[in-house]
């Protein structure tokens, strides 16, 4: 087995302290008015001799772990994938690693995570909550451990957050629809109580009453989360000619693919048999023969200003909660155009 590598090793290959290579390693060589060549020649030197620092030991020193927690609801869901790895690149930059963990927006399984980080002392978490996670958020709260919610909040919980506008996403992604004449647009939506799905509902009706048009109860297709069998059944009676559909705007990812799944497997064009509105950017709608219309999430700014909020908590710079609301780009595409 090789020896492993010390800030003493790294001190004598160069030819300085032992304190200085702490320093410099430790970032601290601006501050310790170190010289850069010298600063230089240690860190290529640590690199060389592949030194890894004693992580343990740091923490204990220091006080912090130098990770955060990020619980969303599904990471194999290509938006929290995304999202996620957004995160985790901004998260480098500052020094930090990220532990993942998948909700299934279930209350056991967040809590589970939450205390899983917690045990391991992770010095904040970035949330995406499950819906009923209030009583566990505010435990955070009460405990002094450092978080901000992403995606989604609880409109009476005072915490940070980053989110979209969700209103203002569906209510020009159907005002597009109506744009291009139709009339009859459905949206398929998941049951829940969660604020962010109100807020794309509202967006999506509140579009329709100013084009002078009443919401149809026949129009709206909720279905349950992780039930695909369920999802298919009313998906297809939301499909059956007698409700004339002509327009159907997805509320999710993972709504828009299964959807156009079925779609495709119902021998339905798009968009002459039936125009699609989906809800954030997706490798699969590149594979479609029809170019899909989509709500287009920034998830590099969402990551970076996750990110930006929790580490001024950890640092001390901020105390008050910070509500970071961001604009989406509406791509209107082939797949919402009016049938000829």
């Amino acid at each position: 087995m090789s020896k492993k590598i010390s800030l003493k090793d790294i001190a004598e290959a160069v030819g300085v302290s032992t304190a200085l290579v702490s320093y410099v390693l430790n970032d601290k060589d601006e501050k310790t008015r170190v010289n850069k060549d010298t600063a230089r020649r240690i860190r290529e030197m640590a690199k060389e001799m592949n030194y890894q620092p004693n992580q343990i030991a740091k923490s204990l020193k220091s006080g912090r772990s130098q990770a955060i927690g990020l619980l969303v609801a599904d990471i194999s869901n290509p938006f929290f994938g995304n999202l996620a790895r957004a995160i985790e690149d901004e998260a480098k930059k500052h020094g930090y690693s990220v532990l993942f963990g998948s909700s299934d927006e279930d209350l056991e399984n967040s809590q589970r995570l939450i205390d899983t980080f917690v045990n391991r002392q992770i010095d904040g978490f970035i949330i995406a909550p499950a819906e009923g996670t209030v009583s566990q958020l505010e435990y955070l709260k009460s405990a002094n451990i450092p978080f901000v919610l992403i995606d989604r909040y609880f409109k009476d919980l005072e915490t940070s957050y980053v989110v979209i506008d969700n209103f203002d996403a569906t209510y020009q992604a159907t005002r597009q629809l109506l744009k291009q004449g139709h009339t009859k647009i459905a949206y398929v939506c998941y049951q829940n109580q969660l604020q962010h799905t109100a807020d794309r509902y509202s967006g999506y009706v509140s579009a329709l009453r100013d084009h002078g048009l009443s919401e149809d109860s026949n129009m709206i297709c909720e279905v349950e989360f992780n039930n695909s069998v369920y999802f298919r059944q009313k998906f297809i009676e939301l499909l059956h000619p007698e409700r004339g559909v002509e327009a159907i705007l997805f509320s999710t990812n993972t709504l828009s693919i299964m959807g156009l799944k079925i779609v495709h497997e119902l021998n339905k064009v798009i968009p002459d048999d039936l125009a699609v509105f989906c809800f954030d950017e997706s490798e699969s709608y590149d594979l479609f023969y029809c170019p899909i219309s989509y709500v287009k999430q920034p998830l590099s700014r969402i990551g970076k200003e996750a990110v930006r909020v929790l580490l001024e908590q950890l640092r001390g710079k901020s105390s008050a909660e910070q509500k970071v609301m961001l604009e989406v780009e509406i791509v209107a595409r082939k797949s919402c155009q009016k049938r000829k």
